[in-house]
């Protein structure tokens, strides 16, 4: 099976466009694809899900394990809203097609924390699911340090990771130190859209990922 998880470097940098534009791209390859955000956390704004069946259409959109309505860091949303996450409900799907799972924030974000439990980390849960994982940075300034960073933290769990896709305008030195640093491979560079649509997302992944064999 095919099949993604996508985590980021911190919050706020366009992961889950990338994610939407990745699942697209695997639905016009394949002529099916499914998405997957295990937890969502804020509920009042467009949710990551709603985003992705609006830019990548034709993709099945699967329901959260968890709808969190307080905007936080998984496991405060989930005290703040009086819900104990299990880890047991956060399995992967079944079911078949190429799959895109997203994370929320950073790869070491809590989905629980002391005092509810010992503590589960989004990177503990890509080890136990066993599958390759995309880092998204931004490609401005403090990048290296924090897609190192997120790199370390995913290979000490031992997480296979495919590749770092770059978002943001070009930066030539940082999108070729990271690769160089790390020995992980620059997948391609997701540009700032003025206007982002199906349409427009598609065309941006397809040229700036063209050498990424899905």
């Amino acid at each position: 099976m095919t099949a993604y998880i996508v985590t980021g470097t911190d919050t706020g940098i366009g992961k889950t466009v990338f994610s939407a534009a990745l699942t697209g791209a695997l639905q016009r390859k394949y002529g099916k694809a499914r998405y997957w955000k295990p937890v969502q956390a804020g509920i009042e704004e467009l949710t990551d899900s709603e985003a992705i069946g609006e830019l990548a259409p034709g993709a099945q959109v699967l329901p959260e394990a968890y709808r969190l309505v307080t905007p936080a860091s998984p496991h405060l949303a989930a005290r703040i809203d009086g819900v104990t996450l299990d880890p047991a409900r956060l399995a992967l799907p079944e079911g078949e097609g190429p799959l895109v799972v997203e994370g929320a924030g950073g790869a070491l974000v809590p989905l629980v924390a002391p005092p509810e439990g010992e503590g589960l980390l989004y990177a503990d849960l890509f080890a136990r699911w066993a599958l390759p994982v995309v880092v998204v940075a931004r490609t401005g300034l403090g990048t290296i340090n924090h897609t190192l960073l997120t790199i370390e933290a995913l290979r000490a769990r031992k997480v296979v990771i495919t590749g770092i896709a770059f978002v943001g305008e070009p930066h030539e030195e940082n999108e070729a130190v990271i690769p160089a640093l790390s020995g992980v491979p620059r997948l391609g560079r997701l540009p700032l859209l003025a206007e982002v649509t199906a349409e427009t997302l598609a065309q941006a992944f397809d040229e700036g990922f063209k050498d990424w064999t899905l």
